[in-house]
């Protein structure tokens, strides 16, 4: 069972991030390809481009050492209850994050949310190395 929720929660995480991708395409399409310009439907969104953005590029840098750390714990056979709820914290943090990055413009919320993020992973390399063989 860990090691499962390990795993799915790294899928979770790159379906998550293909969505980033979906959302960011459709954005840009008016721009990139001339489509909606009569009806204007997806235009009237495209404040959210800059900060979608934004936010898939925050998906390609903390998390990096999450998924080291993932691999490692998977390629140990060392998952416990401690590193799965901190593997829980941390993907439904960057659920959280993506949300308060794209539809708020609050620093200090998406701050302490990226904070909590940042030591789910810091504490499963602190656990890693504590029960590295």
């Amino acid at each position: 069972m860990s090691s499962n929720f390990v795993f799915l929660a790294m899928l979770f995480h790159v379906c998550w991030v293909v969505l980033l991708y979906v959302a960011l395409t459709v954005l840009r399409a008016p721009k990139a390809w001339g489509v909606d310009t009569k009806s204007g439907v997806i235009g009237r969104y495209s404040a959210y481009e800059p900060k979608v953005s934004a936010n898939l590029s925050n998906q390609f840098e903390w998390p990096l050492l999450f998924y080291a750390c993932c691999i490692l714990i998977l390629n140990m056979g060392v998952t416990d209850s401690y590193q799965n709820i901190l593997v829980g914290v941390f993907i439904f943090g960057r659920v959280i994050h993506s949300f308060v990055h794209i539809f708020t413009n609050n620093i200090r919320l998406r701050g302490a949310v990226f904070t909590v993020n940042f030591l789910a992973a810091f504490l499963m390399w602190v656990r890693l190395a504590f029960i590295f063989p």
